[in-house]
């Protein structure tokens, strides 16, 4: 993985959580940022378009997201 990293489109969205929820949610994303670093091999220097937004879910998580290829990153937009 390059500097691939995730990070929270508000600061405040993991507030509520429990505990186990936030902990799998930051396993969640770190492992998409490290997926999309795969796909996304150019990194900051992609010129395609990119993905969108996009939502998976795992157990009783679902969580939506935006690949910013150039930025090298992924942006966690809700989780619930």
């Amino acid at each position: 993985m390059a500097d691939w990293h995730w990070e929270l489109f508000q600061d405040d969205l993991l507030d509520g959580l429990p505990d186990p929820a936030r902990a799998e949610t930051e396993r969640l994303a770190t492992e998409f940022a490290v997926r999309e670093s795969m796909v996304f091999l150019e990194g900051s220097s992609y010129a395609g378009p990119g993905p969108g937004v996009r939502t998976e879910s795992r157990g009783l998580l679902m969580l939506t997201y935006l690949t910013d290829a150039r930025g090298e990153r992924i942006v966690l937009v809700q989780v619930t």
